[in-house]
């Protein structure tokens, strides 16, 4: 079990899908920066598709996403969506060598399997591919067998499946009903359809969750043959996100049933053969993250810890996110404002921040403490923050040799917080992020 020093989780913190983060961005940077940076760009780059809908909207989701509902709504975003891929592509004008493909939401299911092969020629015909990995997010509610054939026929080959939980109670608790029966036949299909990597998506400190119930779904993941399993702390910021007002809050487990669902959860994966990544991901060990984590080779990027080693990450849909070595981007988050840009055949960036020489070496200390449990810090760095790394230190939570700083074994649920300290926007942040266990 991990040490608990509850004084030392107290401050919300970023998960660090990005440095600086969302929080930071500005209208000042928009659709002229992101053309500048789609001119520029060479070399090896990563595509992410956002499908921003769902045919049931769960109540504990934070996701950037709504209710399927009328066709039309549905169909009048893919003509959108098209439309930026077509935009989009000729400005890296062959450039470049897309390699990764990713689509999430949302649920990229809540479309039809017949539209989604129609976006796969649209990225096809207007962006260079280069044997590239395709992966998917997917709802197991709305998963039916002609999907199966459609992945299959465009090769993807790796999946996620947003399981959350195994028990029914908790599963009523949070809006989202889907017997165990139903995950097993999405994983079946899968497999048949070529997925040689499968995440389950499972959560803790979900109400009226205790140990057990987390056990049970760990041992149903593994059972199942889950290749990875990320397993998340629920965040409850209904101030945030008002869907959220319907899960009963006075249920909710309290910080110290959290942290040892987490710790438990983690000594039962590894036990089970799992290869830790990062501080919440698991995988077997034949799998590419699990392989990248033993060698050094984990990064992070809006899609959480990944092998991907692109430079560039171009995000196409309603709030997806553009990552460049010198500046992020966001896309309209609302989908009819997005609708009406791209009507207009304009870029749809109204959001970010250009990252500064100062924001590029603190983010990449942030990923290597995240990613590797490590980084050199710098004499300058190390000196000014000695103060706040002593809590760390002093309870062997970290070791600072010189202007190099190692998050011990015991120190892995405090990497966040660990690494939020190399993060100078982080004043009076509390009511934008969640827990950091």
């Amino acid at each position: 079990m991990w040490p608990y020093h509850p004084e030392l989780l107290e401050r919300p913190v970023p998960r660090y899908t990005s440095y600086p983060t969302a929080a930071e961005f500005t209208p000042a940077i928009g659709a002229d920066a992101l053309d500048e940076a789609l001119r520029a760009t060479v070399g090896e780059v990563s595509l992410y598709i956002h499908i921003p809908y769902c045919e049931q909207i769960c109540w504990y989701c934070g996701c950037n996403t709504g209710a399927s509902g009328k066709r039309q709504r549905l169909a009048s975003y893919l003509d959108a969506l098209t439309r930026e891929i077509a935009i989009v592509g000729p400005r890296l004008d062959g450039r470049i060598k897309v390699r990764r493909i990713a689509f999430g939401g949302g649920s990229p299911n809540a479309i039809s399997p017949t539209d989604f092969v129609r976006l796969v020629d649209a990225i096809t015909v207007h962006f260079s591919l280069d044997n590239p990995v395709w992966s998917i997010e997917l709802d197991p509610r709305t998963l039916t067998q002609d999907w199966g054939d459609v992945l299959r026929f465009v090769g993807i080959t790796r999946a996620s499946l947003g399981v959350q939980t195994f028990s029914p109670t908790l599963q009523a608790a949070i809006g989202r009903i889907q017997p165990g029966e139903m995950i097993e036949r999405a994983t079946t299909m899968l497999r048949r359809a070529g997925v040689n990597s499968l995440n389950y998506d499972l959560m803790y400190g979900l109400p009226g969750q205790d140990w057990d119930m987390v056990e049970e779904s760990l041992s149903r993941a593994c059972e199942l043959g889950a290749d990875r399993i990320a397993l998340f702390g629920y965040a409850h910021v209904p101030h945030m996100l008002p869907r959220q007002r319907r899960i009963d809050a006075q249920n909710l487990p309290g910080q110290d049933e959290r942290f040892m669902m987490a710790a438990r959860g983690h000594d039962y994966l590894v036990d089970a053969g799992y290869q830790p990544v990062g501080f919440d991901h698991f995988a077997l060990p034949g799998d590419a993250i699990a392989q990248a984590t033993v060698a050094g080779r984990l990064h992070r990027n809006f899609q959480g810890f990944t092998e991907d080693t692109a430079p560039v990450l171009i995000g196409l849909g309603a709030s997806a996110i553009s990552c460049f070595p010198d500046r992020i981007i966001q896309n309209e988050k609302n989908a009819g404002r997005y609708r009406m840009l791209l009507s207009q055949d304009r870029l749809t960036g109204v959001g970010g921040i250009r990252r500064s020489a100062d924001d590029q070496k603190r983010g990449a200390i942030i990923e290597a403490l995240l990613c590797q449990g490590e980084a050199d810090i710098g004499g300058e760095l190390a000196a000014g923050l000695r103060g706040a790394l002593a809590p760390f230190v002093e309870r062997g939570l970290a070791r600072l040799d010189g202007g190099r700083l190692v998050i011990l074994p015991g120190g892995l649920p405090y990497a966040r917080t660990i690494a939020a300290l190399f993060d100078p926007y982080r004043v009076d942040s509390g009511k934008k992020f969640s827990s950091a266990v």
